[in-house]
């Protein structure tokens, strides 16, 4: 079985970027599974590639076909959830992405996200990889997925605030049912020397540093511009430490 990998952080750390960027490195030595758990439905923009449906909309459009009645009871609901997953796959040489769209609510239909993840995890092992990029909170990657996670990486900007929110993740770790192996603090878009302040609060928080990556001056085009994050150059900062990322992680 390949591993998986979660990034997590808050909004605006550049998670969805690094995450991009990990996958299109990982697709040059593996097929890679990219699961956008994030509500904000943007990895796909970064990675450069189409996005026609969402996982969410499948668990309603069946929600909403059983209470109604108008549900084809010709196919056993297992199957045509596997059957919609499928369909929701956009395709690639070395990356297929998948998108949970809109997070499970209060009317959700629970049996139909039973089936979900059971079909996202026998989906999952037909990869040498699976990224998933979630937001801030882990208690919902539990939910829609019983894989186990192998490294969570989590996404803090350079700020006391930032990384005692990325501290405060560990204890929602422990109340998962899913079991996480490695968990690694990356803290990005460092300006000049790293702040000792901020060495301070993760040596408080109790978390392990990975890699810290500076700025990248060539991003805000891309973002401004709209281009997928992977087409950032070779030379970069961001590329470069996400090779060196890959490297540390025994991901080669």
């Amino acid at each position: 079985m390949g591993k998986t990998i979660v990034t997590a952080g808050k909004g605006g750390t550049g998670k969805t970027t690094i995450a991009a960027l990990l996958i299109n490195l990982l697709a040059k030595k593996g097929t890679v599974l990219a699961v956008d758990a994030d509500p904000s439905t943007n990895l796909n923009m970064a990675l450069g590639m189409p996005l026609e449906n969402t996982i969410g909309q499948v668990r309603e459009d069946m929600a909403v076909a059983v209470k109604k009645g108008t549900y084809d009871d010709s196919m056993p609901k297992p199957d045509y959830i596997e059957m919609m997953v499928m369909e929701s796959l956009v395709e690639s040489e070395k990356i297929d992405l998948l998108a949970m769209g809109r997070p499970e609510g209060p009317g959700c239909y629970c049996a139909a996200n039973n089936m979900l993840r059971v079909s996202l995890d026998r989906l999952g092992k037909n990869y040498d990889y699976v990224v998933i990029d979630s937001e801030a909170g882990m208690e919902h990657v539990s939910r829609q997925t019983t894989r186990d996670v192998d490294i969570l990486l989590i996404v803090s900007d350079p700020t006391v605030r930032g990384i005692v929110a990325a501290g405060r993740m560990k204890p929602l770790i422990k109340e998962m049912r899913t079991h996480v192996g490695q968990i690694w603090l990356i803290v990005n878009r460092i300006n000049g020397e790293f702040p000792d302040g901020i060495m301070k609060a993760i040596n408080e928080n109790d978390l392990d540093m990975l890699a810290s990556i500076p700025a990248d001056p060539n991003l805000a085009a891309f973002e401004i511009n709209g281009e997928p994050s992977i087409n950032l150059p070779d030379d970069s900062p961001l590329q470069l430490s996400i090779s060196e990322i890959v490297n540390k992680l025994g991901l080669n």
